[in-house]
């Protein structure tokens, strides 16, 4: 799994590299040429959602996401391991409830299309359930590193 999530952050290099050409491209087209290329300007914004989840996934695996560690720290030991069971479980519960929504929300976005490019819009839109998915995983492997702290095993 550790090189599945490797390959993430690289893959969220290649999207943010792929933005920041097609945002120079239309700016330097209209620029030059006093034009842009027809829906140039949606492709940063579809693949920034897609760079949002991925980058999520990827920071979350390395334990880089942002906490409230000062007030965590001040909790004895088994404090700090309750309160990262509770929010990383708070967590997979929300990102559950996300894939959940997204049964509903990817199909019905399918239908309907980029008004630039012509894209069906539920390749935008499944970058929620797809991100969630790979976040639920260091979520998961966080809780039972609580739990094992909570409940060691006796010998």
């Amino acid at each position: 799994m550790r090189r599945l999530y490797e390959g993430l952050g690289l893959l969220g290099g290649a999207i943010l590299a792929v933005m920041a050409g097609a945002v120079f491209l239309q700016v330097a087209l209209r620029y030059v040429f006093s034009t842009g290329l027809e829906g140039l300007d949606e492709v940063p914004r579809y693949l920034f959602v897609w760079l949002v989840m991925v980058g999520a996934a990827a920071a979350m695996y390395r334990g880089e996401h942002t906490a409230l560690d000062f007030f965590r720290d001040r909790l004895p030991a088994r404090g700090r391991a309750v309160a990262r069971l509770v929010t990383n479980g708070a967590a997979i519960a929300l990102f559950l409830s996300l894939i959940h929504s997204s049964l509903v929300l990817v199909p019905n976005a399918q239908l309907q299309t980029s008004p630039g490019l012509g894209l069906p819009l539920g390749y935008v839109y499944a970058a929620v359930p797809v991100g969630s998915a790979l976040i639920l995983w260091p979520l998961l492997l966080n809780v039972a590193r609580a739990a094992r702290e909570l409940w060691p095993k006796r010998s």
